[in-house]
């Protein structure tokens, strides 16, 4: 799935950091784009990629 997701905000290439996987799913951690600096986290195996809200 790696291959289609890309940063919802800059659309740059994003890298997983696992914390908790089991044999088939990523169940904790996060999902980082190195060229806006965001990140994006994984609980329970679901990605969460809506944009941070900053206020």
């Amino acid at each position: 799935m790696m291959e289609i997701l890309c940063c919802p905000i800059c659309k740059g290439d994003l890298t997983l950091q696992a914390v908790e996987e089991d044999e088939s799913e990523v169940r904790e951690g996060t999902l980082f784009c190195a060229a806006c600096r965001a990140g994006y986290p994984i609980h329970d195996g679901i990605p969460d990629l809506l944009p941070q809200k900053t206020e």
